[in-house]
């Protein structure tokens, strides 16, 4: 397996295997940039086609991670751990503890938190092990679980977003396609629906679905129809890569924003997406609530009102990338691309 020569490699510091036959623990750890401060970013636990797919993946988010921490004005680096296995079936006590084994192999660099496929209970068993776990923290008004931060500091963007593309952030009436509603999609959905939004979803877990259609009365639409329905907005909230050449010429939305991580499956589709007339919130700077959240957490005292105070900032910081993208003709991804190189790239930690 290629490292150095893979696409989505950008000069990481580290990246790190680990195999545990006694638990069935397979892993990878990437560490992307500490110029501001250690690395920390979630674990994700999926299914993945094969060893090259969670490479590309984890190469991919722990760089997304060093963008969103410097957006969001941290003192954090970038980096992100991908187990491989079926959270579903292959989660067990052991496989966790082993985690925290490999974690510590890293001398504090890395510091973990909860992602796709694992929770703070997971989170909770991992720490049995290592003191480099983050989302653990009893005392946060959500235990310890940064989705619902995630999903507020989504909102927050969304409106923004809205904002600048109709001159209002009014919510009533308007239409907006959900990919995924798990942990973060529903809490959104849920916001959007007491804000007077027409919801539509899609999500591969049927449980997910119908508990979006019978709590939030919204319309359920296969994985694919997603794509095609004529919305307002359009808010990925799954796995990445969902923004590409086919996709892009079937969206009908004229906003994207959504908590998703990695929604450009490459740089140059955001300016498809600029092309087509279609606003794109990037995905770094809008879904930063869970890492303002969980970088709270690892402070010595934690309230509610700081961790809100600043995941409202969110919506300052993309108009600000609204605006600069406007008045330069670049794309936003590349303005907000522009801004964190100059906080991360100029740190020396």
């Amino acid at each position: 397996m290629s490292v150095f020569s893979h696409s989505a490699y950008d000069n990481h510091e580290q990246v790190a295997f680990y195999s545990d036959a006694k638990s069935g623990l397979r892993a990878i750890i990437a560490i992307h940039n500490t110029n501001l401060g250690p690395s920390l970013g979630g674990c994700r636990m999926w299914p993945y086609v094969d060893d090259n797919e969670a490479l590309n993946d984890v190469l991919r988010l722990s760089r997304g991670m060093t963008y969103k921490s410097a957006m969001a004005g941290l003192k954090l680096g970038g980096g992100k751990s991908v187990i491989i296995g079926d959270p579903h079936q292959h989660k067990t006590p052991a496989l966790l503890h082993a985690m925290g084994d490999f974690l510590n192999t890293l001398n504090g660099r890395y510091i973990t938190a909860e992602d796709s496929g694992t929770s703070v209970e997971d989170m909770k068993i991992i720490s049995e092990n290592t003191k480099n776990v983050s989302g653990v923290n009893a005392h946060s008004v959500h235990g310890g679980d940064p989705s619902p931060s995630t999903a507020s500091g989504v909102f927050v963007g969304l409106k923004a977003a809205v904002q600048h593309r109709w001159g209002s952030a009014d919510l009533k009436g308007m239409k907006v396609a959900l990919q995924g509603v798990g942990n973060v999609g529903f809490r959104l959905a849920k916001l959007l629906k007491e804000a007077g939004a027409e919801l539509f979803i899609s999500d591969i877990f049927t449980d997910n679905v119908n508990r979006a259609v019978t709590e939030l009365g919204a319309t359920a639409v296969s994985s694919e129809e997603i794509f095609d329905l004529d919305v307002d907005l359009f808010a990925p909230c799954a796995m990445g890569a969902v923004l590409n050449d086919e996709t892009i010429a079937r969206l009908q939305a004229k906003v994207i924003a959504g908590a998703s991580n990695n929604q450009l499956a490459e740089p140059r589709h955001a300016a498809s997406l600029r092309d087509k007339g279609i606003l794109y919130a990037p995905d770094y700077v809008i879904n930063a609530g869970g890492i303002i959240d969980v970088y709270y957490q690892q402070q010595s005292e934690y309230t509610l009102g700081q961790v809100t105070e600043h995941i409202d900032t969110i919506g300052s910081t993309l108009q600000e990338v609204f605006q600069r993208a406007d008045e330069t003709g670049a794309t936003t991804a590349e303005v907000a691309d522009r801004v964190a190189e100059e906080r991360f790239g100029g740190a020396i930690h």
